[in-house]
């Protein structure tokens, strides 16, 4: 499990008083870094591999400015050349948001799609995601 720990900027918040519901999206990229890093070890987007085909979301309780929320990425599924991450965030001990994210390893030279290797696949699969944690 990867986890990053983020503070709630005022500028996220709503006229409600809570997150807005925009936010959410990028916090969860923010917490896939180290993911994108296995795949870009540079982090150069003249080398970048990682393109998001689609992302879900669920929205379980309202989380609030003034205290940090923790986003938890797991690896939920690895095929050949895309992998699923399992994403939730956390504030205060609660669940409060989870989805989902679907990459594919891409190759914009050649414009296709490539196998994961297989050092990259085996660090992905110590984040395997496991119904009992």
């Amino acid at each position: 499990m990867y986890k990053k720990v983020i503070e709630p900027r005022v500028s996220e918040t709503d006229g409600v008083g809570h997150i807005n519901n925009t936010t959410i999206p990028i916090w969860f990229e923010a917490a896939r870094n180290e993911i994108f890093k296995l795949f870009t070890p540079d982090s150069s987007f003249g080398n970048w591999k990682m393109i998001i085909l689609n992302m879900n979301v669920d929205y379980l309780k309202q989380i609030y400015f003034g205290k940090d929320v923790e986003v938890f990425t797991w690896v939920n599924r690895i095929g050949n050349s895309s992998l699923q991450l399992y994403e939730e965030i956390h504030q205060e001990g609660r669940i409060c948001v989870k989805g989902t994210a679907t990459y594919v390893n891409f190759n914009f030279k050649t414009q296709q799609s490539e196998t994961i290797p297989q050092e990259i696949r085996r660090e992905l699969e110590k984040n395997l995601y496991q119904l009992d944690e």
